[in-house]
């Protein structure tokens, strides 16, 4: 959905297959819905908005008309083969490798019933509300640490339930970025399988954030967040914590933007440039002190607003 990384086309295949074992509907199609709800998130065009209810972002959404898939939105898919095949046949394809499973599981563990029930009816249940659960408890339980300019929320539990889809402020403020969680020690499966096939060559082209531009959003997210709590509060030193926070914040995103072009520049010459080279170490260390004195003010405003801004401790 997100060009965010390529694979070999027996991966291709592979992942193909279980998105169609999953009965979620076409790659297309599905693609083309994630696609609408990250361009109108929150809004009218978003197919499943949590704004119309939770149950809404939920499940309820699908008993609804969907619009016709418009093939610009996903042309880059609709040149391929397969894709296209599966579209055109998706109940066939669906009920096919859900009959190949069970049967396969059946003839495995000697028990038809059973595969029947669990293999195919329980596993898609599970499955069709934990991925459901991305659309809606995604979007309402959590932090908002990247942006509040969209109903997504970070919620480590949520990343328990949704195999890694829990970082939903972070994907969709970064949507591009092939992680979800970007830590290492982030439940995060999707990533830790697209860093294991990069390093054995079955993947490639992948899309990450720099750490830089992560650091100046959340800059400037908190910025504007405790800049709105001083101002509700009735605290006598807001006034003080309010012109210290402009010149602070400013400083240190104009610093982290002059950091992602130096690197740029060193990343773009075929050839090491000490000059630009040491502009990034004395940079680094500048952007280091800053951030010292970024954490110490937001631990003094802490502790004259305790209640109000004690997330950012």
């Amino acid at each position: 959905s997100h060009t965010c990384y390529k694979v070999h086309p027996a991966i291709e295949a592979v992942l193909l297959f279980f998105g169609t074992l999953a009965t979620q509907g076409s790659a297309l199609q599905w693609a083309y819905d994630h696609r609408l709800h990250h361009a109108h998130v929150d809004t009218e065009k978003d197919p499943y908005s949590v704004k119309k209810g939770l149950f809404h972002a939920h499940m309820l959404w699908m008993f609804f008309k969907t619009p016709t898939i418009d093939l610009k939105v996903v042309s880059d898919l609709n040149r391929k083969k397969w894709l296209r095949f599966q579209h055109k046949y998706y109940a066939l394809c669906m009920l096919a490798s859900n009959i190949v499973v069970f049967l396969t599981v059946g003839w495995l563990l000697n028990d038809y019933l059973g595969a029947f029930l669990f293999a195919w009816w329980v596993r898609l249940f599970l499955l069709h509300h934990t991925t459901w659960c991305i659309n809606s408890l995604a979007h309402y339980w959590g932090t908002q640490m990247y942006s509040r300019e969209h109903s997504a929320v970070d919620n480590y539990l949520i990343s328990l339930l949704t195999y890694g889809e829990g970082y939903h402020n972070y994907h969709h403020t970064f949507a591009y970025d092939y992680r979800n969680g970007i830590y290492w020690y982030h439940f995060d499966p999707s990533k830790w399988l697209i860093w294991t096939l990069h390093k054995v060559g079955l993947a490639y082209d992948l899309k990450r954030v720099d750490n830089y531009r992560i650091a100046r959003q959340m800059v400037l997210e908190h910025k504007n967040i405790l800049v709105q709590r001083l101002k509700d509060s009735l605290s006598r030193q807001k006034k003080n914590f309010e012109a210290k926070l402009y010149e602070i914040s400013d400083s240190l995103t104009n610093r982290l933007s002059q950091m992602q072009t130096l690197l740029e520049r060193y990343k773009s010459i075929p050839f090491k440039d000490r000059e630009i080279l040491a502009q990034i170490r004395s940079l680094k260390k500048t952007l280091k002190n800053d951030w010292k004195e970024w954490k110490m003010l937001i631990k003094a405003i802490s502790k004259d607003l305790p209640r109000e801004v004690s997330h950012f401790k």
